[in-house]
């Protein structure tokens, strides 16, 4: 889905660049900054099991069609100027929203006329958990689609595959906020598994 610009010689030792290439998808990167955090992303999106990496707009709607409202996943987005689409289930059907991404943050443009009051994000999970509602940031949002304004609700992913019993053990403990101040009593190679995927979705 991230085919390389001009650091590509300097970037070219990570580990994740050989499965990250996709033919079709281009990006200039405005920074290394830029490169990095989008690499990051899309690592941890890989993990996530709702991350539908190429299918189509058509796909994501057949998937979700009979999903109830509120059902959500993250795709490729068909749109060669953006990288990634969220797809979720709304009372008036299936949405494609386009997940912007500037120099160093993630955001979803759902009001063209409110671009500055969007809540930015240094990676597509913090974006996905701030929309769902047991986020303590949450507030009412809405997409604006044809004049019409539908309440955005991310209730729960539509997963592609049944997650490994030691990722479900790392999201659950990446959702007590508890945990946070004791994490540096825990082993190193927990915490590294922890770090790498530090979302609770």
């Amino acid at each position: 889905m991230v085919t390389h610009s001009k650091f590509d010689s300097a970037m070219s030792s990570s580990p994740l660049d050989s499965k990250m290439r996709l033919p079709y998808h281009y990006k200039t990167f405005t920074s290394k900054l830029q490169y990095k955090m989008v690499l990051d992303t899309l690592h941890r999106l890989q993990q996530s099991d709702f991350y539908w990496n190429t299918i189509t707009g058509k796909e994501a709607n057949a998937l979700l069609v009979a999903q109830p409202t509120g059902t959500f996943l993250i795709r490729d987005s068909s749109d060669n100027r953006h990288l990634f689409t969220l797809c979720v289930k709304t009372a008036s059907g299936t949405k494609n929203l386009r997940i912007q991404c500037d120099a160093n943050s993630f955001y979803l443009q759902t009001d063209p006329k409110n671009i500055n009051s969007v809540p930015h994000f240094d990676c597509v999970l913090k974006l996905v958990q701030h929309y769902m509602p047991h986020s303590k940031e949450n507030t009412d949002y809405y997409i604006n689609s044809g004049g019409e304004k539908i309440p955005l609700e991310l209730i729960k992913p539509l997963y592609h595959c049944l997650s490994t019993l030691q990722h479900l053990s790392r999201k659950t403990v990446n959702g007590h906020v508890d945990i946070s101040s004791k994490r540096d009593q825990l082993p190193h190679s927990v915490r590294e598994l922890l770090q790498e995927y530090d979302a609770s979705i």
